[in-house]
């Protein structure tokens, strides 16, 4: 497992659309069960569930979650503090996320093009 120091040192993302509980706690370096715990303290964390109540989580919860372990692990927040501090600045994450979720599926739609040329 990948030491809990700074989020340079995680793995860049798939470009995948959705991601088992298991591919996102190694993209994350985070623990599944913890995992499970952060959807119950943290609202904005919301994977989507299928077939037996299996998780699959989105690009945007992955990002979701590098910053929730950021805030935990290396800013030194409390799960209250981390929540309040997403609340806070929800309006701010949002343009970011919006802007990286864009430059995903620009990504995405580049290499589909790629694909689609040969």
């Amino acid at each position: 497992m990948l030491d809990p120091g700074s989020n340079q040192e995680l793995p860049p993302i798939p470009a995948k659309r959705y991601f088992t509980i298991g591919e996102v706690s190694e993209l994350c370096a985070v623990k599944p069960h913890v995992l499970r715990y952060w959807e119950q303290e943290f609202p904005q964390l919301k994977p989507v569930k299928r077939r037996g109540n299996r998780r699959y989580y989105q690009r945007h919860d992955v990002l979701m979650i590098r910053q929730i372990r950021s805030l935990l692990h290396e800013q030194g927040f409390t799960i209250l503090g981390a929540r309040q501090r997403l609340e806070g600045e929800k309006a701010q994450d949002d343009v970011a996320l919006s802007q990286q979720l864009v430059r995903q599926m620009r990504t995405e739609l580049e290499d589909i093009l790629h694909v689609l040329r040969r």
